[in-house]
């Protein structure tokens, strides 16, 4: 619910009635438009009674909000968030800018993660990202090297200064990740509620994979279970879909990105390493990303593909990026953003 206020209310006529609302309940965010003071409400806003709300001499109009999430969406946030993980300039993502997270699937040693680290800053990439924790469908594949990875993650980023992204897959393990810049929450953990709520209380950037089977709404819904907590640093990320095609592991789904641009002001970014789940086309999906309107990519870069012990089949070389980097710069320019 939306209650626009006459344009002669003050704001400690708004803030004692927005106090009045909050018994009820909901929570009352304040938004100037023009000369009208807003209140947003969000919660259970059935236990509001609209038309006492309507008769209020405050009051000026009460705009119901149909989408369920109401945090998320672009009705209380026009504009559009840009989420600042460090005091680093380039650390932004949304808005104008366009960010880039590279490194391997998952990280193995000191000296691989070193080296990508490396390779990957010089050309370009604002965040490092490496998982230390795998799902995997088969309980006999590789499950990632665990906490011991976490020495050679933050390591890296000590010694070449990027913002480390990985991902969380236990509730029980988010206090050690005090030094990880922003959490990922993957594919398989998008619904996983108890572990949004609990994120909801952090207040570190929430990376949050698309479900493969997961509409816009129920993307928009999870995110929406993390803002609720208090939490507004959410990048969403486009992963690809299930569908019939046997050329490419998922479908990466492109029309995905401006449909959630135009209903939540949140940043989008796509994945086109999981999204393809082959090497070669990695590029393309890129360049791709940027032309529908992403504020960034999160792509797997590995140093020696072949031999990876996850997912090498998808990791680009560091030739490739650093490549793929310098074209990409091109593409950005076309479409106003800045790398």
């Amino acid at each position: 619910m939306i209650i626009i206020l006459k344009n002669d209310v003050d704001r400690a006529q708004a803030e004692s009635f927005a106090a009045e609302l909050e018994k009820k309940g909901v929570t009352v965010e304040f938004s100037q438009i023009i000369s009208h003071i807003t209140l947003g409400l969000t919660g259970d806003t059935d236990a509001v009674n609209e038309e006492a709300v309507k008769a209020n001499c405050l009051v000026k109009e009460v705009i119901r909000v149909g989408e369920p999430y109401k945090l998320a969406g672009r009705q209380f946030h026009p504009d559009d968030t840009v989420i600042e993980v460090s005091n680093q300039p380039a650390a932004k993502i949304g808005g104008a800018n366009f960010a880039v997270i590279a490194g391997p699937c998952t990280v193995e040693n000191g000296g691989q993660m070193n080296e990508i680290a490396a390779a990957v800053k010089k050309a370009g990439a604002a965040f490092l990202r490496g998982g230390l924790f795998k799902p995997r469908t088969s309980p006999y594949s590789f499950q990632g090297i665990g906490f011991d990875g976490f020495s050679f993650l933050l390591n890296a980023k000590k010694e070449y200064g990027l913002p480390i992204v990985t991902e969380l897959m236990d509730i029980n393990h988010l206090e050690l990740f005090n030094e990880v810049d922003v959490i990922q929450v993957g594919a398989r953990n998008m619904q996983n509620y108890p572990l949004l709520k609990e994120l909801g209380r952090c207040r570190k950037p929430i990376l949050l994979k698309r479900g493969p089977a997961a509409s816009v709404t129920e993307l928009l819904m999870s995110a929406e279970y993390i803002m609720a907590g208090g939490n507004d640093k959410i990048i969403l990320c486009e992963r690809g879909i299930r569908s019939f095609n046997n050329y490419a592991r998922y479908a990466l789904d492109f029309t995905v990105i401006p449909e959630l641009k135009k209903k939540s002001h949140l940043p989008v970014i796509v994945d086109p390493s999981h999204a393809t789940g082959i090497s070669w086309m990695v590029p393309a999906m890129s360049k791709a990303a940027i032309a529908c309107g992403a504020d960034g990519i999160i792509v797997e870069v590995h140093n020696d593909p072949e031999n990876a012990l996850c997912d090498g089949g998808q990791s680009i070389t560091l030739e490739v990026f650093s490549s793929l980097m310098d074209s990409l710069r091109s593409y950005a320019v076309l479409e106003k953003k800045v790398m």
